[in-house]
């Protein structure tokens, strides 16, 4: 028996377990070692209905879906009609946010690496039509800039916007049919929803909260470049990662990209905060580093559902997770550790926990008030000494149904601390306000300092 076959008799024995202890209704999990390809798939699509996961089931990605679009964008690299530090004016002329200074300045490069310093958290419905993206570049105008761009790294869906908008313009067509017509029929994708009018074609998931079928399928349209309504297969899903490990080769050996393309996406360009994320982020990429290995790859979180895909290179190794609910990261860990670990010898690693060695929080530079459009942050110090967070979702998450929480945060590595209760993951204090004071609360998105 091959390493991959024994490796998928372990998953095909565990994962209704492992979904069941998680709370997690269904999932579809595909992974690869050269070409040798697995999927598997457990559990249901919706406790509503009872419908069975299977693994041609469709899947939100979420956030994976702005590794699709990078690529369009590199396309267009590729055919020399889009030059990566231009401004992102020479493609939209209108583009704005509030900071008129900043918006002459960023560039296309600096949207693909989460650097553009714009608030990234804009998901504001502009309706279904396929005039819906250049609606919503219009009303950035009014989005503040939290730090000059090219600054530091800042999690942001409403640049993936613009840039979903700039392969409409170059290409002429809405972004819908450019994501078709350049990466689904070109990789022989078929089991792919743009919209849920094509999902319901399909045997497609539903997301979950607390075990309950979500109220709504998907965010709006409007957000679709960043990962609002993207639906695959893991295998289809699997399909693309295979191409960037085939130097951009599609399944008939035609180029899809450029190999010089496929390897500058994987190119550090920012470093990230030490949150037990990435290292750092390519074009569209997010980098990880195992021990003697480089691992890229991408999550993805709409309403109820979450996505993993993790890549190996060297090994040619990759590994796909969907979900619909429950607590998907402990499903992640141990399947990746599995897979990931049991096929190249780069699995996750324990999630991060206290260590009482660390050095205590500076609670006086830590605590304050930490504002975006998704949340307001509290940071205070009780009469022991012992910090605590309060956050209160704001905008879209609190309309989802997000409740605000309260935990302490411990002492984890440098300037990053840990949820006690919460479960999250760290968040880090960055920067200073002039006053010795933090200026942000790091989370993947750098939310800033306002007065209390």
């Amino acid at each position: 028996m091959s390493k991959l076959n024994e490796v998928g008799s372990w998953l095909r024995g565990r994962l209704p377990d492992l979904l069941a202890e998680n709370r997690v209704p269904g999932a579809a999990v595909a992974f690869c070692a050269g070409d040798e390809v697995t999927d598997v798939a457990a559990g249901v699509l919706s406790t509503a209905t009872g419908v069975e996961a299977t693994t041609g089931s469709l899947f939100q990605i979420g956030s994976i879906t702005k590794v699709l679009t990078s690529t369009l964008a590199m396309q267009l690299v590729d055919e020399g009609r889009l030059d990566l530090d231009a401004p992102v004016r020479a493609y939209l002329p209108g583009f704005a946010v509030a900071d008129e200074r900043a918006a002459a300045r960023i560039t296309v490069r600096q949207l693909l690496c989460h650097v553009s310093g714009f608030e990234g958290d804009v998901f504001t419905d502009t309706g279904k039509g396929d005039d819906c993206l250049d609606k919503y570049v219009g009303l950035l105008a009014e989005v503040p800039q939290v730090f000059e761009p090219g600054e530091m790294f800042s999690y942001n869906n409403a640049g993936f916007g613009v840039l979903g908008r700039i392969v409409e313009v170059v290409r002429g067509r809405p972004f819908d049919a450019c994501m078709r017509a350049h990466l689904f029929e070109p990789l022989g994708l078929t089991q792919v929803a743009n919209d849920p009018y094509e999902a319901i074609l399909h045997r497609t998931a539903v997301g979950h909260l607390e075990r309950e079928p979500t109220p709504v399928w998907a965010l709006a349209r409007s957000n679709a470049p960043a990962g609002s309504m993207l639906a695959m297969s893991a295998r289809d899903l699997l399909a693309f990662a295979r191409m960037h490990l085939a130097g951009g080769l599609g399944p008939d050996g035609r180029a899809v990209l450029r190999p010089e393309s496929v390897r500058a996406m994987r190119q550090q360009q920012i470093a990230q905060p030490d949150l037990d994320q990435g290292t750092g982020w390519g074009l569209g990429w997010e980098l990880f580093h195992r021990p003697g290995r480089a691992v890229f790859g991408h999550d993805g979180n709409t309403i109820g559902q979450s996505a993993f895909l993790r890549v190996v290179p060297e090994c040619d190794v990759a590994l796909v997770i969907l979900t619909n609910g429950g607590s998907p990261k402990p499903v992640f860990r141990e399947l990746a550790e599995h897979v990931l670990g049991g096929l190249a010898g780069a699995g996750p690693g324990a999630a991060p926990r206290p260590d009482p060695a660390a050095r205590p929080l500076d609670a006086a530079r830590c605590a304050g008030t930490y504002l975006s459009s998704t949340a307001r942050t509290t940071v205070s110090r009780d009469s022991l000494g012992r910090l605590w967070l309060d956050r209160v979702p704001l905008g879209v998450t609190a309309g989802l149904g997000e409740a605000p929480y309260r935990t302490e945060l411990v002492a984890w590595r440098g300037d990053s601390a840990l949820p006690a209760e919460s479960g999250g993951g760290p968040l880090a204090f960055l920067g200073d306000d002039g006053q010795g004071r933090a200026l942000y609360l790091h989370t993947g998105r750098a939310d800033r300092r306002v007065p209390s």
